[in-house]
């Protein structure tokens, strides 16, 4: 078996053709992943990264191009069929639960989407619902102990955090984080990171991360790529990337990019 995870080969899609508002989102993407890799995103609005993660998920069909999960061809594989082995993360902490559901139903419904073996109807047992709080009180946020809880109830940080374990309880083929801390407040951004980077050690879970912090996009993990205009413009890893800085990261965009990184957002993040 391949110890690609993730093959994406020329990738393009354009919305709206042949429209005043056409536009090329993705420009003939190529990118390998391997098992294990974790590799952050960084490029400004429009770039194409939520776009990237959208055709990885199958929100949209690509205009061309293949692309391969763990070695199957996806590429018009139905998005509900890809998403038992596609954790994915928004930057709105509302996205990934239901509030009008306990925290205990969330997590069983999350379970029975990602476990090949079980149908959506099956009734989750008394030693899953056991592991459930056991996945929860990773977490050191008391959730455990509220599994009967509306998730409307819980602060946004405790919402994404549950949706993080959701996400990864069952593990996924690739893990796909959308800012999925830029919504939070910066102590509750640290620890639902922090989490985040432990969850993905010790599951070694093949993961993508879009950041608009430059520092966390050098910091974390073992690749960063830059993205601009629909392509990828940078990807580094090794040696390399361990001795650039955040000055280095803004200077080869330059390079690549024929142009300054306009984006006070990313300029300004710490």
């Amino acid at each position: 078996m391949s110890e690609h995870m993730l093959e994406m080969v020329h990738v393009t899609k354009t919305f709206n053709p042949g429209t005043v508002n056409e536009k090329t989102a993705l420009n003939g993407v190529s990118l390998v992943l391997e098992k294990g890799d974790f590799a952050t995103i960084v490029g400004s609005n429009g770039a194409g990264k939520s776009t990237l993660f959208n055709a990885i998920t199958g929100a949209f069909y690509t205009d061309d191009g293949t692309i391969l999960l763990d070695g199957e061809d996806i590429t018009f594989k139905k998005e509900h069929l890809r998403s038992r082995d596609i954790g994915h993360l928004f930057q709105d902490p509302l996205m990934g639960t239901a509030p009008h559901m306990s925290i205990e139903e969330n997590m069983s419904l999350a379970y029975l989407k990602a476990s090949r073996h079980k149908s959506m109807f099956s009734s989750i047992t008394r030693r899953e619902k056991e592991f459930f709080r056991e996945q929860l009180s990773q977490l050191g946020m008391g959730l455990e102990d509220r599994m009967k809880n509306p998730v409307g109830l819980l602060s946004g940080g405790q919402r994404q955090a549950l949706t993080l374990v959701m996400a990864t309880m069952v593990t996924p083929k690739i893990l796909l984080l959308d800012e999925h801390t830029a919504a939070l407040d910066p102590a509750t951004a640290d620890i639902v990171l922090d989490l985040t980077k432990k969850i993905v050690r010790e599951n070694s879970l093949t993961c993508l991360m879009i950041t608009h912090n430059m520092h966390q996009a050098l910091e974390i993990g073992n690749r960063t790529l830059m993205m601009d205009n629909g392509h990828i413009i940078l990807d580094k890893s090794g040696e390399e990337r361990a001795s650039m800085t955040v000055e280095d990261l803004l200077e080869q965009f330059r390079i690549q990019a024929g142009m300054e990184l306009d984006n006070d957002r990313i300029l300004l993040s710490e």
